[in-house]
């Protein structure tokens, strides 16, 4: 998201990102990434609960084939893997809420690897941003 940050604010949307760990976590995150939008701390599930965001146990952490194979692919992409929180077995999510709350698309990770499409999300922004008012 933060490489494509431009792209999603030209479209009229913008990106909050919500984490596990602390705020002292997220704001070396924040500074280490270069993140260039708000990243909030929900480390008491609070978001993730509404969201309906999954968690997984334990053993599908560490032994999910999947996850594993995401885990190499992310570290030879040079990507770090920074302080998940308390909550180290809680999923991600990505959802695209237009103007009047209404959640244009979501997508709940179902493994640690399974991210939303970048393409399927800004794509769905600027089908959003196309029925605001006041937009083409």
């Amino acid at each position: 998201m933060r490489d494509h940050y431009g792209e999603i604010q030209t479209l009229g949307g913008d990106v909050i990102a919500i984490g596990t760990g602390s705020v002292k976590y997220a704001a070396s995150f924040v500074e280490d990434e270069h993140v260039p939008f708000p990243v909030l701390v929900d480390d008491h599930s609070h978001a993730a609960k509404a969201a309906q965001v999954k968690r997984v146990n334990f053993k599908t952490l560490l032994f999910d084939k999947r996850s594993r194979d995401g885990a190499k692919a992310a570290q030879a992409a040079g990507h770090r893997v920074h302080w998940p929180g308390k909550r180290t077995n809680q999923l991600g999510a990505t959802f695209v809420i237009a103007p009047g709350n209404a959640v244009v698309y979501e997508h709940i990770d179902e493994h640690t690897a399974d991210h939303a499409p970048l393409d399927v999300v800004i794509a769905a922004l600027g089908k959003a941003a196309g029925a605001a008012p006041g937009r083409r």
